[in-house]
């Protein structure tokens, strides 16, 4: 008895000092006053940047530049309309580092979640928005070589934070109240096919418009239940204009050559060919 008595007390010094912490230098940071061991990993982590947001500047670089680093707004980027060359390669502006929160989004919502400027890079596009003609805004065009080096840098950042395609989003997407930007000329499309933000399949458009006329009336409820199903705001105390909104910031960004916010059948069906293919917010 005595014998096993001695066994098991060797056994609990043996496994007080395995508890012991080794730290081994090859994981080791020094912080002068201190050093960090980074040698293991927690799995329940998860990185702060889950949405990337696309603006326009609504002014010239001059312009842009000076508030985008004042006081009130800010944006992790900001790429000129024609981006300057130097040693053979674009130039574009970071103004906070991606580690850091920049205040660009403002009041958004964006499948399920609030306070996007938590959890966003922000990137913003020196463009002149638009121009109001005759009570219809005329947007501008973006320059070939400014989204050329917008591609580039979105697929650093989408492979850096693992973004999700329908995780590139419009500012008018988080803040269909607020904003209309990037516009309906901004080429979602072309940045799909480069593997940036999302788009519906065609054959699943079709599917779902089942043989309707593109503009065919449908029920506006239903259309807006789709639309929150896959991430916008959509509340039962909005009125009709903001629901208007909300319809034409997802026709902007999803069917550009007709944003006029009307409930209809085209509409429907790439809100539900999006909803299959991404799922719900």
């Amino acid at each position: 008895m005595k014998a096993r008595l001695v066994t098991l007390f060797i056994a609990a010094l043996l496994a007080g000092c395995s508890s012991k912490p080794e730290v081994s230098d090859k994981n080791v940071v020094d912080e002068g006053d201190f050093k960090v061991d980074t040698s293991h990993s927690a799995q329940a982590a998860y990185p702060r940047v889950k949405v990337l947001v696309i603006h326009y500047t609504a002014d010239d670089f001059t312009g842009s530049l000076s508030t985008l680093t004042d006081k009130n707004v800010s944006s992790h980027y900001l790429i000129p309309d024609t981006p300057p060359i130097s040693g053979g390669k674009p130039v574009i502006w970071q103004l906070v580092p991606e580690s850091e929160l920049a205040w660009h989004a403002g009041v958004s919502f964006w499948r399920g979640a609030t306070r996007i400027n938590d959890t966003s890079i922000g990137i913003e596009l020196e463009n002149k928005g638009f121009t109001r003609v005759e009570r219809v805004n005329q947007f501008y065009p973006f320059n070939a070589a400014q989204i050329s080096v917008l591609e580039k840098l979105a697929k650093v950042i989408i492979a850096r934070y693992q973004i999700q395609p329908q995780n590139v989003v419009a500012h008018a997407d988080i803040a269909p109240q607020r904003k209309v930007d990037p516009g309906p000329l901004f080429p979602w499309q072309q940045l799909a096919q480069q593997g940036i933000g999302a788009w519906p399949d065609a054959n699943r458009v079709a599917f779902y418009l089942n043989g309707r006329g593109p503009y065919q009336p449908v029920d506006r409820r239903s259309l807006l239940d789709v639309l929150s199903r896959y991430g916008y705001q959509v509340t039962p105390e909005m009125t009709w204009e903001q629901q208007k909104r909300v319809i034409q910031a997802f026709q902007m960004h999803f069917r550009p050559t007709k944003y006029s916010g009307d409930a209809d059948a085209q509409t429907q069906a790439i809100a539900e060919a999006l909803l299959e293919k991404y799922g719900h917010g």
